[in-house]
């Protein structure tokens, strides 16, 4: 197997004073509880145009949901085109690309994948440019330097809390998975490291503080790697519960020494996963290694995912790392990959999902 490319009531007053007194009071009072929490403030936006896949230039963008009206994700959960996905170097930092990648494939696409570090702050501005583009903001979030067991047992919960409320109050959609990749052996939060009790503890803890903050806006994505290279490891004792988890994710790259159908490379995870939960699958890391297979691979990894209903998308691991993964290094398999995005069941503007 080759190695993970990522693995290594306001009251008046008469008085002034007491009126500013107050507020400051308030201010304090919700902001985020833990002092290392950083938001980073969003700069003053003109009026927003319609922009991303289906959108017609220069067309008002669709109308924001009221601030008090909480985001609905329903129909974003199992909609009729599938979500076309792709981790871009820098996002959600800059966007800048985004518009390159989506020349060299002719296609925007409508989900936007990053990393986060645990404890880092939630750049609500950047997962705004994320929505603003008509894609679903996707967060790897990656407990690197707390335990599982400590997150739930409580430590970092000022940190989460400030996170959860930032989310509820930014009121867009997002996708979240916590600890991605805990099946396997490659990061501090894997099998290793800590139990499957301790990841569905800290998963189900972490889910609870965001809908006590009231971020009923997010997609919750379990997101094991595929079985092949730990098949001995279950990943039903990993499962936090269908009230936990809208998505099934799974992390599975083509790689030259692994299975080339897509059936051989997913297909055992997929039916062990069937076993315990129906929710959507949702691919949420692959990538096809340059050689080659790559072409055919490409190809595979589109005939499986029209083959199964009960796959919802798929996010394109477009980076350098360990190898170079990005789809247009290779000419023939960026005019496959460009073909096969060109059909119409791929893609679609998030904020208008049908």
């Amino acid at each position: 197997m080759t190695a993970h490319p990522r693995r290594t009531g306001v009251l008046r007053r008469r008085l002034a004073l007491p009126l500013l007194t107050a507020a400051l009071l308030l201010l304090t009072a919700c902001g985020p509880e833990d002092p290392g929490f950083a938001l980073q403030a969003e700069p003053a936006r003109p009026a927003p145009t319609a922009t991303g896949p289906g959108a017609t230039p220069g067309a008002p963008a669709p109308k924001a949901v009221p601030a008090d009206v909480p985001y609905d994700v329903t129909p974003l959960l199992k909609p009729s085109r599938k979500y076309l996905g792709v981790a871009l170097p820098d996002v959600p930092a800059s966007m800048d690309a985004l518009p390159g990648y989506t020349a060299a494939i002719g296609k925007q696409p409508n989900v936007l994948a990053y990393y986060a570090h645990w404890q880092g702050g939630f750049d609500t501005a950047g997962v705004r440019r994320i929505h603003d583009a008509g894609a679903l903001p996707f967060m790897a979030w990656e407990p690197y330097d707390h335990s599982l067991a400590s997150i739930a047992a409580g430590d970092t919960d000022g940190y989460v809390r400030g996170v959860a409320k930032a989310v509820a109050k930014l009121n867009l959609p997002i996708a979240i998975s916590i600890a991605h990749e805990m099946n396997g052996d490659w990061y501090p939060w894997g099998r290793k490291s800590a139990s499957p009790q301790d990841f569905v503890a800290a998963w189900r803890h972490v889910h609870d503080i965001f809908d006590s903050a009231g971020a009923t806006n997010v997609i919750w994505v379990w997101s094991p790697n595929i079985t092949l290279p730990a098949p001995n490891t279950r990943l039903a004792p990993y499962y936090p519960g269908d009230s936990y988890v809208d998505w099934a994710g799974m992390t599975g790259y083509f790689t030259r020494t692994d299975p080339d159908a897509f059936d051989e490379l997913y297909g055992p995870t997929m039916a062990e996963i069937r076993a315990f939960c129906k929710k959507p699958f949702f691919i949420s890391e692959t990538a096809a290694e340059q050689g080659k297979h790559q072409r055919a691979d490409t190809d595979q990894l589109f005939s499986g995912l029209e083959a199964h209903d009960d796959i919802v998308g798929f996010i394109w691991f477009n980076m350098v790392k360990r190898a170079d993964w990005r789809v247009e290094s290779v000419p023939d398999t960026l005019a496959t990959f460009k073909k096969r995005v060109s059909d119409p069941r791929y893609g679609f503007d998030i904020r208008n999902p049908r």
